[in-house]
């Protein structure tokens, strides 16, 4: 019945975002529209994708509006078999974890996308014309997307853990340098291949995991506390 629920919003925001498919695509286009020459444009290479390249945008922009209502059914599934302290636990990590999702998108939106199609139309080559074809955009910017959302993610990762166990807030002082050498790789694998857009990743992600180390420390178990319980 959550199940039904939950693809049942999802069906009807998506419903209400069909007949703005095309406008949805034209905003998320400005970033890189901004950037070319005068008379630079979008193109489409393959028939169809007029038309399915603004579906598929619109299918990702009610999977991430209906979010919150998703996130609540599972919610509700799984509440009534949690503990009291599960349950104080478990909701501020999930609401948490949405909203820097958020963030993230709205970081490469606002910030990353302009200064990466800035830096790479500064760099084509003369003579060449910088038309790039609507599908191919879009998986781009879906992948930077999910990118920082998920990049995001690291402090509610890290409290995770901590929760569990698995590691310490010491602990991860301790790993500092070796995490973020690790951030820096993550970054330039997971983003295009120049510096600026690395940096704009691997910069937060530090910060984040410094976050999450403070966040950590506040409900990471206390063996003294656990052994006097015990």
């Amino acid at each position: 019945m959550r199940l039904l629920r939950g693809l049942t919003g999802l069906a009807l925001v998506l419903l209400a975002l069909l007949p703005l498919a095309n406008r949805l695509y034209a905003w998320l286009a400005q970033p890189l529209l901004e950037k070319l020459p005068k008379g630079g444009q979008l193109i489409a290479t393959q028939v169809a994708s007029p038309f399915f390249a603004p579906m598929k945008l619109a299918l990702f922009v009610a999977l991430m509006i209906a979010m919150p209502w998703l996130l609540y059914q599972l919610w509700a599934f799984v509440a009534p078999g949690l503990y009291r302290r599960e349950k104080r636990l478990a909701l501020p990590l999930l609401v948490s974890a949405l909203a820097l999702f958020y963030a993230g998108c709205a970081f490469a939106y606002f910030l990353v996308l302009p200064m990466v199609f800035g830096f790479l139309a500064r760099v084509t080559p003369d003579g060449v014309a910088m038309m790039t074809d609507i599908s191919a955009y879009l998986d781009f910017v879906l992948v930077l997307f999910l990118a920082f959302g998920l990049a995001f993610e690291l402090p509610v990762a890290l409290v995770i853990l901590a929760l569990l166990g698995w590691v310490t807030p010491a602990q991860l002082r301790e790993g500092r340098g070796y995490a973020i050498v690790g951030i820096f790789i993550v970054a330039a694998i997971v983003t295009p291949p120049d510096v600026v857009s690395q940096l704009m990743l691997a910069v937060p992600m530090v910060l984040l995991y410094e976050a999450g180390i403070l966040a950590a420390r506040l409900v990471a178990p206390r063996p003294g506390r656990d052994g006097a319980s015990a």
